[in-house]
């Protein structure tokens, strides 16, 4: 069997998918950088199980996170959201979503995308860390700080530094697999040689 990163519950055929094919692969693709913005942000006080178990009916209620159509949600849309149970119905996040997706727009203007913006953190390089087990994995840093107040100068919503730090591991920016999991960089390299 696969080892994998101490943090998975492997009794979930969906969360070991999302390990195994998304977690930690870098994302240049802005609409979904959005996705995991939102999601992330829906994830604060909950566990990322619950949120990955609704993940598919946010794609739908959220125009798969067309980040366009999403900035266009009406107070009435969002009335109808908070009473469908197929989403996390926190009035605060739900709001925040239609609110970020504006701003995302606003930073793709100013940066050509989000993509450009998000990545020149880290001069476009993803980072590397080398944890081995949970007590290891931090819940910000200072990149995740910095990050995160920045996007709340823009006027973004619940990007506190530890939903960021989720965010960087969940789109590569930070590679965090651990040294002991078959998706780890230097095991990756020495399958690929």
């Amino acid at each position: 069997m696969k080892e994998r990163c101490p943090w998975l519950k492997l009794s979930n055929k969906q969360y070991v998918d999302y390990h195994d094919k998304e977690w930690g692969r870098p994302v240049h693709d802005d609409r979904t950088l959005f996705e995991f913005l939102i999601l992330e942000g829906a994830q604060a006080g909950l566990s990322w199980e619950t949120v990955l178990n609704k993940r598919d009916h946010y794609r739908k209620v959220f125009y798969n996170f067309d980040v366009k159509k999403v900035s266009k949600i009406t107070p009435a849309k969002i009335e109808k959201l908070l009473l469908d149970p197929g989403i996390i119905r926190n009035r605060l996040k739900v709001e925040s979503t239609v609110s970020n997706a504006k701003f995302f727009i606003e930073v793709q203007k100013e940066f050509g995308s989000f993509d450009k913006y998000i990545w020149s953190f880290t001069n476009g390089k993803t980072i590397y860390n080398t944890f081995s087990s949970l007590k290891d994995y931090p819940s910000k840093t200072e990149l995740s700080d910095k990050i995160s107040k920045d996007l709340k100068k823009r006027g973004f919503r619940f990007v506190g530094s530890t939903i960021i730090y989720a965010f960087l591991q969940a789109c590569g920016i930070v590679q965090d697999h651990s040294q002991n999991c078959y998706l780890h960089a230097k095991k990756l390299r020495k399958l690929k040689s």
